[in-house]
């Protein structure tokens, strides 16, 4: 019997003497095993093994080689990654801590939602449904400081900011929580543009990159001029459009800036390396709005050409769009698969990028005007879309300052531009000129799918 036991394996005991439990042991052999085969490369956290100083020595020395050598694309982009990630998960605990929530909610599960939201924000499925509760007009603050009528403005994406060009070519930066004026970019001369910082006839439209460093004005004479929005200082000014610069857009999360012109032509350049990328033609009239959001495509107005076009960059291709019966003079995306123009037949086209022909069209949005014995509707310059959300707003003239309502189209009358109170801006979407000869903005809501555009009421401007 003694030899017969001392032939067999015995299961080792732990602290106290006991058998550990066969499953511990075999358990303990696969570990073993695994450590043995595990590639000399693979990443091992220090806390599971100790390190020795050759090895240590050796990896450093080929982490110094690593860092000589340029990165591959996919390198950089599982870096990218990893700083967007890390970017999501300090963006969500800071809101949650300033939310003060009552359940103690686990960083990984925000950055889980936040995932899922930036997901459907680019297939264009995320909608936020806020058509519901009407704007306090009591809460609208006047901000003055141009000498004619103001053209176009943006707010910066951290709400902190809002950037306004006149006429009179001149670019205010002013302080949103106070209504200060931070930096005033007077305007100049014709001729001047090399002597003098700013513009030098009416500025028409504006963009603002979604890091907010930079900053794009166009102007009636054909110049573009790029800004750092810290400084207000000049960069660059973009050359070779051959009339008025008539609309900029940022592409969000690049530097990638479009502009369309009344030379009926869309240019495409990057401001981060100050280079011209291409020319993109097609329509057959001035080019009077444009826009673009996080896809490599932008949409446009083409004026009296009755068409609207969206263009796919990478493909070199176009899609043209038909609805109105007059000139298109406003246009812009509400997400990644709808969007909204207005035409001086007084229509409010909502469009889906998949169909040719308009979702929901509401003709005579703003009523029928008396000129000179005959009725004409009032024509639509300018209309406004919150990002990915069931609102839009539309007018004709003089200048609102509303939630985030992100607005291309020029003001022919002038008169004060009121201002958002603070907290209005948080909702992410560039601010431009909107207004009505009606003397009201009007907003509306996108229903059944984006397939019926209801009036909700009228904001009044004075």
């Amino acid at each position: 019997m003694a030899a017969a036991g001392s032939c067999r394996a015995k299961a080792p005991r732990g602290a106290a003497g006991r058998r550990r439990p066969r499953a511990a042991v075999l358990g303990a052999e696969r570990r073993s095993r695994a450590a043995a085969v595990r590639p000399v490369d693979e990443e091992v956290s220090s806390d599971s093994e100790p390190e020795s100083p050759s090895l240590g020595r050796r990896r450093r020395r080929e982490a110094a080689v690593e860092e000589e050598v340029e990165e591959t694309p996919q390198e950089k982009k599982l870096r990218l990654a990893k700083l967007y990630l890390e970017e999501l998960r300090q963006h969500e605990e800071e809101q949650a801590a300033a939310e003060e929530e009552e359940e103690e909610t686990h960083p990984a599960d925000l950055i889980g939602d936040r995932l899922k939201e930036d997901v459907l924000e680019q297939k264009g499925r995320l909608q936020r449904l806020v058509a519901k509760d009407p704007p306090d007009p009591a809460s609208i603050r006047v901000l003055r400081g141009h000498q004619l009528p103001v053209t176009c403005l943006v707010i910066s994406p951290d709400d902190r900011f809002i950037f306004s060009a006149s006429k009179d070519g001149s670019l205010i930066k002013w302080e949103v929580e106070s209504g200060k004026r931070l930096c005033v970019v007077p305007g100049g001369k014709k001729g001047t543009e090399e002597r003098h910082m700013g513009h030098a006839s009416h500025v028409l439209c504006m963009a603002i990159s979604s890091d907010g460093k930079y900053l794009a004005t166009g102007d009636r004479n054909k110049l573009i001029m790029v800004w750092d929005t810290a400084t207000c200082k000049r960069l660059h000014i973009f050359t070779g459009h051959r009339d008025a610069v008539s609309g900029l857009s940022f592409r969000k999360g690049t530097h990638q800036l479009y502009s369309a012109s009344h030379d009926r032509c869309v240019k495409v350049w990057n401001v981060a390396e100050n280079a011209y990328m291409e020319t993109l033609f097609g329509h057959q009239d001035i080019i009077t709005g444009l826009d673009s959001l996080s896809r490599e495509c932008c949409v446009t107005a083409g004026g009296r050409d009755g068409t609207v076009r969206l263009w796919k960059i990478p493909e070199e291709s176009q899609l043209v769009f038909y609805g109105h019966q007059g000139s298109i003079d406003c246009i812009q995306l509400i997400n990644e698969e709808h969007m909204v123009s207005g035409a001086d037949d007084g229509s409010v086209a909502l469009w889906g990028l998949a169909k040719k022909k308009p979702l929901a069209l509401a003709r005579q949005a703003h009523g029928m005007q008396d000129a000179q014995g005959l009725q004409q509707p009032y024509w639509i310059s300018a209309v406004a879309a919150l990002r990915n959300s069931d609102l839009l707003a539309t007018g004709v003239g003089q200048l609102l300052w509303s939630k985030g309502l992100g607005v291309q189209g020029v003001c022919p009358a002038p008169a004060p531009a009121p201002a958002p109170a603070p907290g209005w801006g948080a909702w992410q979407s560039p601010l431009s000129t909107l207004g009505s000869h009606s003397a009201s903005v009007k907003l509306w809501k996108c229903s059944e799918g984006f397939r019926k555009l209801e009036p909700l009421w009228a904001i009044p401007l004075v």
